[in-house]
């Protein structure tokens, strides 16, 4: 491999880290926000408010619904008014994190709804607040289950930030695009490429082996 592929390829890996990394970062804490909440208010929940759960359900499908590169052309506005401008990594941030907190929170609400029951009963009944209910019991008794989704959200991350590099976002994809593409220099697509794919492999194992450890069952 010559330096400059190497370069590119190093420069290139640490730009689809800092994406990822900072679109997982927003994923994890407006996904477990967003989870608790329709957690919370759903028809099952701690405090049931159909007012509430259900424009957010909707709000949230809709989230998860819209095609990746769709959703980064229609939030381009919101992500120049954020960030001051539509292309390279940090603009490519705002619309993974965007596309990214609906699908997590999901995982979220799934994960907590598998709590028992009698666990969040027993902590109301001895009057805890809701508020500490989640805190103390729901969510310390779903965190194997909030890591797993959040291992998978962080692989579609991953894969939204290839994309999202194609159409000017920085890291792997544009380079795959750029060099790979255009000017058909095959090297530098299955560079790329292997490179994502060991990214995939080593969020996995990490996630897995973290959810293991901490799964008091």
């Amino acid at each position: 491999m010559d330096p400059i592929m190497r370069g590119n390829l190093i420069d290139a890996t640490n730009e689809t880290l800092y994406m990822v990394g900072m679109a997982s970062l927003w994923t994890l804490l407006g996904g477990v926000a967003l989870g608790v909440l329709l957690y919370v208010t759903s028809p099952s929940g701690l405090k049931p408010l159909r007012v509430v759960n259900w424009p957010v359900g909707i709000i949230v499908n809709l989230g998860r619904s819209a095609p990746f590169i769709i959703l980064m052309v229609a939030i381009l506005p919101f992500t120049r008014a954020l960030v001051g401008t539509t292309i390279g990594t940090t603009a490519a941030i705002v619309p993974l994190a965007v596309a990214a907190i609906p699908f997590y929170a999901r995982l979220v609400e799934a994960a907590l709804l598998e709590v028992q029951p009698g666990l969040t009963e027993a902590s109301r009944a001895m009057g805890a607040t809701v508020g500490a209910t989640v805190w103390r019991v729901v969510l310390p008794e779903a965190t194997p289950g909030l890591i797993r989704g959040f291992t998978v959200t962080v692989v579609a991350i991953t894969s939204y930030s290839a994309m999202a590099g194609a159409i000017g976002g920085g890291g792997l994809g544009n380079l795959a695009y750029t060099y790979g593409y255009l000017r058909y220099q095959t090297e530098y697509m299955i560079a790329t490429i292997a490179i994502l794919i060991i990214l995939v492999q080593l969020f996995q194992a990490l996630g897995d082996r973290s959810s293991r450890v901490l799964d008091r069952r």
